[in-house]
């Protein structure tokens, strides 16, 4: 049985690159990583983070492979000292990161990495395969979750690419606003609520008959009496039957509006407003008010909101591949560029000036005023701008490339807080995340900062993000160097 390291689930030309940098003698060159992403899913301009706590696990269990491992793929004798050497590597860099269920924008660093050249450029793949994943969820489940003030609940295990795909997912999701998970072993690892109601299969065991239905209620309520109970009630025909057996059952079985626990049925096909209005008007008539009506059916945020938008009498829903395989955007954008050598900026150059990345090892700070946040602005670290912005000086903010969009802050207006903090030192994690359910509750206080435009599925309002000054001179200061280098270099040919 092979068990599969995450920190070496990576690409080959990662330790190809690694050769030329240990061959040169570049291996403790200072350099820093940015992992970030250019948009986010579904023309929205914020992303929930997610992952932080599995890309440190990775980092911390880079090493300890034998020669002989690195053999297989860095075969040869001209690979022998560098392989020599990756059997002896462990990180020993510095991690600064934003927590999750924070709110990222685009262009900010989620994950800055500080670390020896080699070191730092092998954590790549990794670190993107976990991050682009967990992100794209937790993101997802943040539009179902705001398409709806009811519970949503994370169903998607069996959709999901993969056991480590659906029980990480289901955390994210989580994180990203869900009450719950179907997945036991995320709720065993992360203490995330486990929920589950009944499958169709549960139903017809007990014979395809509308009597076996009522039997198959029976059987679940006295089995399950006292805990949460749900039926599924749309095996042969929702309304003719499985609300009448539901409610004969619960009858039959001492439940009422009384019942310690919640009890109610599920709707898993058909019209979903037409059959909870109808639902509902036969279990109030029957005196069960207190009867919940759950439902799912290929959910996603935009048929609850228009479902909900319909006056559908529904109290919580299950959505599944839509939140676990993030299913409209299943590719998250994050990237891992260096942005700095030896304390030099650097930068890839786009043909798409809005592209080009943000050079130099960088801080970014959130605004705030009276508990709202007004825009965010990325720093190189301890330039001038970061300082005004320490000492709560005045502060204008203007967007990169529209001059026109100008906010000036009054000295003392504002309080602020950094968005990437230091989670691993010396190549030893030192940040403490806290549990799961504190991540999400982050993630829920941070949404009350922005206001209801920017939360929008549809055509949000795009929050103000800007770069400091000095971080603006940089950038443009080395395209500027790279095209007048570019001409020289076309008129000599």
């Amino acid at each position: 049985m092979h068990i599969i390291e995450t920190s070496y689930c990576s690409d080959k030309y990662q330790y190809t690159m690694g050769k030329t940098f240990h061959d040169l003698g570049f291996e403790n060159k200072r350099a820093v990583f940015n992992l970030f992403y250019r948009s986010a899913p579904d023309k929205n301009n914020w992303a929930v983070v997610s992952g932080v706590e599995e890309a440190l696990q990775m980092v911390a269990a880079l090493g300890g492979r034998d020669e002989a491992f690195f053999e297989k793929f860095l075969p040869g004798d001209e690979y022998a000292k560098y392989r020599n050497y990756l059997s002896k590597m462990k990180f020993t860099g510095n991690i600064y990161a934003m927590n999750e269920g924070e709110i990222a924008f685009p262009t900010q660093p989620v994950i800055t990495v500080e670390a020896p050249l080699i070191e730092a450029q092998l954590l790549e793949t990794p670190l993107l395969t976990i991050m682009n994943h967990q992100m794209a969820i937790a993101t997802k489940a943040s539009r179902v979750t705001r398409s709806t003030t009811k519970p949503i609940n994370e169903f998607g295990s069996r959709r999901a690419h993969g056991p480590w795909a659906a029980i990480y997912g289901a955390k994210a999701a989580y994180i990203g606003g869900c009450s719950g998970t179907s997945n036991i072993l995320t709720s065993d690892i992360f203490g995330v609520p486990a929920t589950g109601t009944m499958a169709h299969s549960f139903v017809t065991a007990f014979g395809c008959t509308i009597a076996g239905e009522l039997e198959a209620f029976n059987a679940y309520i006295k089995t399950h009496y006292g805990e949460p109970l749900i039926l599924l009630v749309d095996t042969y025909d929702t309304l003719r039957c499985g609300v009448r057996n539901a409610i004969k059952a619960f009858r039959h079985n001492g439940v009422d509006d009384n019942y310690p626990a919640s009890f109610g049925i599920r709707l898993d096909s058909g019209d979903l407003t037409y059959l909870s209005k109808k639902a509902r008007e036969m279990l109030d008539s029957a005196g069960f008010k207190k009867c919940k009506i759950f439902a799912t059916n290929s959910l996603d945020e935009y048929i609850i909101a228009e479902i909900e938008r319909q006056g559908a009498l529904i109290d919580a829903y299950g959505v599944g591949d839509a939140i676990a395989t993030s299913k409209h955007n299943p590719c998250f954008g994050n990237v891992y560029k260096l942005v700095e050598i030896d304390g030099t900026g650097v930068l890839k150059r786009s043909e798409d000036k809005s592209k080009a990345i943000n050079p130099g090892f960088q801080i970014s700070y959130r605004i705030i005023c009276n508990g709202h946040f007004k825009g965010d602005i990325t720093c190189l670290r301890g330039d001038e701008t970061s300082k005004r912005i320490e000492r709560s000086d005045e502060l204008t903010i203007r967007d990169e490339f529209d001059d026109t969009k100008i906010t000036t802050f009054r000295a003392g207006s504002y309080t602020w807080k950094t968005l990437q903090k230091p989670v691993m030192q010396g190549g030893e994690i030192i940040s403490k995340m806290g549990s799961v359910e504190d991540r999400r509750n982050y993630y829920l206080s941070n949404l009350q900062g922005l206001n209801e435009t920017q939360k929008r599925l549809i055509n949000p309002h795009f929050y103000k993000v800007d770069i400091s000054d000095e971080l603006f001179d940089l950038k443009n200061n080395l395209i500027e160097s790279l095209v007048n280098e570019i001409k020289r270099f076309d008129e000599e040919r």
